[in-house]
């Protein structure tokens, strides 16, 4: 009888009940051809295991980045995802106490209409957002055309902003922005990294991404250079979420471009000037073109757009009053009133300070006659 090589013997084993395995060759030939075509098969099946999942793997960024350029799913995606240590909650807490820190080095607007106003028109974008925190939205009274926001959702408007717009849109449009490096946790997504030095001073602003809030209030904004190729990215997400963000609520995407065009011709007039508030961030250029191309391929066109609001010139004349330090008078504006004549001694009730010491009894004033 023919015995089978032992290592064929230890791999196949001994058939049972007797110490030999199978003597005929067809048989054994057979059995060999069975076991390799199960080996073969079972790898076969192992790889293609590993193959759906590295292919799932490989198609969910493609899946995830489908979802971020649709409007429709907004509010149905995480557009923060990513690694971050920071929970949404210290997140919050983190920015409330870089928010008390800006409070106490600007000065708020506390004009009950004007921060009325702005806050609304913020908090409407935020509903037609991806963000997961609350939003407390304030006015900065400085003519900085400027918007900058904190992690965890505490975000300032400067009245230069409001007042360089020319429609809400406009304004909607930089607001949206803001409110996509919220929703899209860039703060703590880019202090995980650790590409910066110290949390404390860098707010997320809408002119030149993060910066120390009291050295862009001098001359201009510090950056770390490690953080400048990242933050273009990161501008650029926002750019995109922002204009869904404003369409979505109802407002013309073609604000967003209408306030590009204008910082750049503000550039063409101060050379320099805004170019370093820039240098974290796509060109001017490069942002009205990806703008205009978004509008047309994520957004469907619509038959009417929110452009402006009389509620909206109404904040602006009124901010601008503020920035003249002129009075604003809430009383009836027709009301009769007593105004001193332009070169006369005399005061009126009410003058303070005057060269009569403010005396209520507008008496007379002798002054001496010029000499001949």
């Amino acid at each position: 009888m023919m015995q089978a090589p032992a290592s064929l013997r230890s791999f196949f084993g001994q058939r049972k009940g007797c110490g030999c395995v199978p003597s005929e060759p067809g048989k054994l030939f057979h059995r060999v051809r069975s076991r390799v075509f199960t080996y073969k098969l079972r790898k076969f099946a192992l790889s293609s295991a590993a193959g759906c999942v590295l292919l799932s793997l490989a198609a969910f960024p493609a899946c995830a980045a489908d979802k971020e350029k649709d409007p429709d799913q907004i509010g149905n995606r995480d557009v923060g995802k990513g690694v971050n240590f920071y929970s949404i909650d210290k997140e919050i807490a983190l920015g409330k106490q870089l928010a008390q820190d800006v409070e106490r080095q600007a000065k708020l607007i506390d004009d009950p209409v004007v921060s009325e106003y702005v806050n609304r028109v913020g908090q409407n974008l935020v509903r037609n957002s991806d963000a997961k925190v609350p939003f407390t939205i304030k006015v900065i009274d400085t003519e900085d055309i400027n918007a900058f926001a904190l992690p965890g959702g505490f975000f300032f408007v400067n009245s230069g902003l409001i007042l360089k717009a020319d429609t809400e849109a406009e304004l909607a449009g930089v607001m949206a922005h803001e409110i996509a490096h919220v929703a899209a946790r860039h703060g703590t997504r880019q202090a995980t990294k650790g590409e910066l030095a110290q949390l404390a001073t860098i707010p997320l602003i809408f002119m030149g991404g993060w910066g120390g809030f009291g050295a862009r209030q001098a001359a201009g904004i510090l950056m770390p250079i490690g953080f400048l190729q990242f933050s273009k990215a990161m501008e650029s997400e926002a750019d995109m979420l922002g204009l869904q963000y404003m369409y979505k609520t109802g407002y013309d995407p073609e604000a967003f471009v209408d306030f590009f065009e204008k910082i750049e011709s503000l550039e063409k007039k101060k050379p320099g000037a805004i170019n370093k508030l820039f240098s974290t961030h796509p060109p001017t250029d490069d942002r009205i073109a990806n703008t205009q191309k978004n509008i047309q391929t994520m957004l469907k066109e619509r038959p009417e757009y929110v452009v402006t609001t009389s509620e909206f010139d109404t904040v602006k004349a009124r901010l601008q009053m503020l920035h003249n330090r002129r009075t604003i008078d809430t009383k009836d504006q027709n009301r009769p009133r007593l105004n001193r004549r332009p070169g006369s001694g005399t005061s009126t009730a009410g003058d303070s300070g005057s060269a009569n010491g403010g005396d209520s009894d507008d008496r007379p004033t002798l002054k001496r006659r010029p000499q001949d």
